[in-house]
């Protein structure tokens, strides 16, 4: 039940053939922890103005030029806050004219000045921005920066130079009581939002799971932010059709039910730490492979093998609420320490999302 479709579909076909020819059609530069925000739930962040082993931009272009011979066509830089390096526009522009689709995570505080007018000279593809609240004091409690005013207007002025923008929401006890702010401000501003309740528990970081949800209240906001996008004929629609998953006879469980990775993670996409070490998605710790040692080609191909050894839970692949669920690899490895272990915590939250989504679409029925 994965929403809307935001993808473009040459992106998809270019993914689909780099599968079959082992190409690493996507990858994430994860240039730095640091960033200037302090979210709990944060799976890497530093708030130190210098990190130890951090890669150099040299280091991060060279790894770049190898990954485009290797096939690489997008790149993603991300963090941390990427725009908090200095050489950012040196990684960035290098990156432009190797003639890469470069798009941009960031939190939206520093996308204003001088930063905004070098950013336009060569637009990237896209730029996501995370939107963590609808007022100041959200941001204050829940980033440490009261930045909600500056992100907003500089999300609008991106998208009014004609920048593709879209928002993404972390759904947390510190934001949850914005979600209708949230929702109204995406739509003012004409930005697709993309929200998630389930934050991984960040054991790249220190594992602390206190800064999330409960399961239930998970699933809950997650059937709220439903309501507020979808119209009722399309929100029933969805509804009908979670409940006909849970309605799916369970298949016996049995060892040939195993299945690996099913995302592009190792496939045709990796992520690249901020201290060069390669992994199939950023949530993991692991496997990885180090291609400042081993070259980048080595690497990939190492990585890709590492990637096909992983399997999860015959409980997951025999599962009636799959196509609900929000579980893989990563979210079996940071719930259990092992990525054949049962996320309970995402059983639970499934569960609850089918169930009150279906009551919801009764209620609203009568």
């Amino acid at each position: 039940m994965s929403g809307l479709q935001t993808e473009p579909r040459m992106s998809a076909y270019l993914h689909a053939r780099g599968a079959q020819m082992g190409f690493p059609v996507g990858g994430n530069f994860e240039l730095t922890p640091r960033c200037n925000f302090s979210c709990p739930m944060c799976y890497v962040h530093k708030k130190d103005a210098h990190v130890e082993g951090e890669l150099t931009a040299q280091q991060w272009i060279s790894l770049a030029e190898q990954a485009r011979d290797a096939g690489m066509l997008f790149a993603l830089l991300t963090g941390g806050e990427p725009l908090v390096r200095k050489d950012f526009f040196q990684i960035y522009g290098a990156m432009k004219e190797m003639g890469l689709m470069v798009s941009l995570n960031s939190n939206g505080s520093l996308l204003s000045g001088k930063i905004r007018d070098k950013l336009l000279e060569d637009p990237p593809f896209r730029v996501n921005v995370s939107l963590y609240g609808g007022s100041e004091e959200t941001y204050a409690s829940m980033c440490g920066q009261p930045s909600f005013h500056d992100v907003v207007e500089n999300v609008r002025a991106l998208k009014e130079a004609g920048v593709d923008v879209r928002l993404n929401v972390s759904i947390t006890p510190y934001n949850l009581a914005d979600l209708g702010d949230i929702f109204r401000i995406s739509r003012e501003l004409g930005v697709h939002a993309k929200a998630t309740a389930y934050m991984y528990p960040p054991i790249r970081l220190d594992g602390d799971r206190s800064h999330r949800l409960s399961p239930e209240e998970a699933a809950q906001a997650m059937v709220d932010w439903d309501l507020l996008r979808f119209e009722p004929e399309e929100f029933a629609r969805r509804a009908r059709a979670m409940k006909s998953c849970e309605a799916v006879e369970q298949r016996e469980c049995a060892a040939d039910l195993h299945e690996g990775v099913q995302c592009r993670a190792g496939s045709t996409s990796f992520w690249l730490c901020w201290d060069g070490r390669m992994l199939p998605c950023g949530m993991m710790p692991g496997p990885g492979t180090r291609p400042l040692e081993q070259g980048f080609q080595a690497a990939w191909q190492g990585l890709r093998d590492l990637t096909r050894q992983i399997r999860t839970p015959d409980k997951c692949a025999s599962c009636p609420s799959r196509p609900v669920c929000c579980s893989c690899a990563a979210v079996c490895v940071t719930e259990t320490g092992k990525t054949d272990g049962v996320p309970e915590y995402v059983c639970r939250m499934t569960s609850q999302q089918i169930a009150r989504a279906w009551r919801a679409y009764e209620e609203r029925s009568l």
